[in-house]
């Protein structure tokens, strides 16, 4: 019997700690990369655009009007950045920009949008 609650209890902190990692943050907006492409033609001024993935991967490719604040350096370079400006946020999966979303809100960020998919899906 103690080994089904142990069983049990284990399940539930696994389910707990996936659903705080992974679930989409409250106040954070989501969009596609089609919405994003319709977002850049239209030309928004005031909007920041982040890219989180490393120096490398960034050289490799990315989309113009992105600035790259690698995640590992985000915590540190917010400040580069306005709390009162939109930011959108991708990476390479939309992974590390979902954490990076999270950072920024929590931080006092109003608006922030992560991209669903990032870079693979552009």
């Amino acid at each position: 019997m103690m080994d089904v609650v142990i069983n049990v209890l284990i399940a539930v902190l696994a389910v707990a700690f996936f659903w705080t990692r992974f679930a989409p943050a409250k106040g954070i907006n989501q969009i596609t990369t089609a919405q994003l492409r319709e977002q850049l033609k239209s030309n928004q001024g005031g909007i920041q655009y982040v890219d989180v993935r490393t120096p490398g991967e960034y050289k490799g490719n990315h989309i113009k009007g992105f600035r790259n604040i690698p995640l590992q350096q985000l915590a540190n370079r917010k400040g580069e950045l306005s709390q009162d400006k939109d930011v959108v946020v991708i990476c390479q999966s939309g992974m590390r920009s979902s954490q990076a979303s999270k950072m920024l809100k929590k931080a006092g960020f109003k608006n922030v949008t992560n991209v669903k998919g990032g870079m693979s899906a552009w």
